[in-house]
């Protein structure tokens, strides 16, 4: 994050694969608003539960106070009038009107910050990631560590019974470890992936 922020409202998105740190940089984030005063709400798409239904929480355990919602637009209805500080955790589980969402807040003069997957299994863009990293002035890309060769790892890879999913699977499964392994482009594979020519 630089040392000098935007004035007035803005939009920060943290993205990356799975296991790179995103939850827990935006937990961090959370914190140090908290400690610095600011009101802060902290919001997750229902369909994430693996930890928990009323908490954000990192693979590693940290975790923070959250409201579950089932569209990007109910964030809006629950916004309290001293919010200044408005946390979106999975948001490529929302729908695409999130990013709507963001700059309506930033434009209210909130600091917004976004974490998400920007690929999904397949290594293709993730529903409205790309809207948010467009609409983003500050956009921190994360990386895990791959499983296989220990490289900077950027995707997602999907296993089913210990092999990689194929490419016509459906998009959303929400799991961890023992369904997805952080990989790098090299070593990322998705069995029937169409190929595709420049042209």
């Amino acid at each position: 994050m630089p040392y000098l922020q935007p004035s007035g409202g803005w939009i920060e998105l943290i993205c990356g694969s799975m296991f790179s740190g995103k939850t827990e940089e935006l937990i961090r984030r959370v914190r140090r608003a908290e400690i610095a005063r600011q009101k802060v709400q902290v919001f997750k798409p229902r369909l994430d539960d693996r930890y928990s239904i009323t908490q954000v929480a990192s693979h590693d355990g940290l975790h923070c106070e959250a409201e579950t919602v089932e569209n990007a637009r109910e964030i809006m209805t629950r916004l309290r009038p001293d919010t200044t500080v408005v946390a979106i955790d999975e948001a490529q589980f929302l729908d695409w009107t999130v990013a709507d969402v963001a700059r309506m807040l930033a434009d209210r003069g909130l600091r917004v910050i976004v974490t998400g997957l920007d690929l999904d299994f397949r290594g293709e863009p993730f529903g409205p990631m790309p809207l948010l990293m467009a609409e983003a002035e500050l956009v921190d890309k994360l990386h895990a560590i791959c499983v296989v060769c220990a490289a900077p790892a950027s995707r997602t890879q999907r296993l089913i019974n210990g092999q990689p999913a194929n490419y016509h699977d459906p998009i959303i499964l929400v799991g961890a470890s023992e369904v997805y392994e952080a990989r790098c482009r090299g070593c990322h594979k998705v069995p029937g992936r169409p190929v595709q020519v420049p042209g």
